[in-house]
């Protein structure tokens, strides 16, 4: 899927439709590949993110960054399949590594590797990148809302 990576699907306001979070809160803005079981998204860090202390992102923006690209891969499914954006929530977070922090007007690009869908529980490993570096990793399991 490598091959992809520098031809986004779509950006900012393409993605916007598929997740459900809003401004300011909306931590992905590209959608670089999709599959069924992986996903690479773009976030490039903007002056008024709430979560940028000192020019840096924050790890729980780069948490929030994973988690909406997992919704990210959810939503643009659902897209796929004629559906709405679903409602989700965050089950589970574990094996969580920040190394880094990307600073501002960085882009991190996040890859979602899904492990398993049923019966609307997604586990996916997530890995984000600064300049092909992985600055964090973890796994996370969502859950959709009924």
């Amino acid at each position: 899927m490598e091959e992809f990576v520098n031809k986004p699907i779509g950006g900012k306001d393409f993605v916007k439709n598929l997740i459900p979070q809003k401004f300011p809160f909306v931590m992905v803005d590209t959608l670089y590949s999709y599959s069924e079981t992986e996903l690479v998204s773009g976030f490039t860090i903007p002056k008024d993110s709430v979560f940028l202390e000192n020019d840096y992102l924050t790890e729980s923006g780069i948490i929030e960054n994973m988690a909406q690209s997992v919704a990210l891969h959810t939503g643009y499914t659902f897209f796929l399949k004629g559906g709405l954006t679903p409602m989700g929530y965050i089950g589970s977070i574990k094996d969580l590594e920040i190394r880094e922090l990307p600073k501002l007007n960085n882009e991190i690009k996040t890859t979602v590797y899904v492990l398993l869908e049923f019966g609307g529980i997604t586990l996916v490993d997530v890995v984000s990148k600064l300049n092909d570096v992985e600055i964090a990793k973890g796994q996370i399991k969502t859950i959709l809302a009924k």
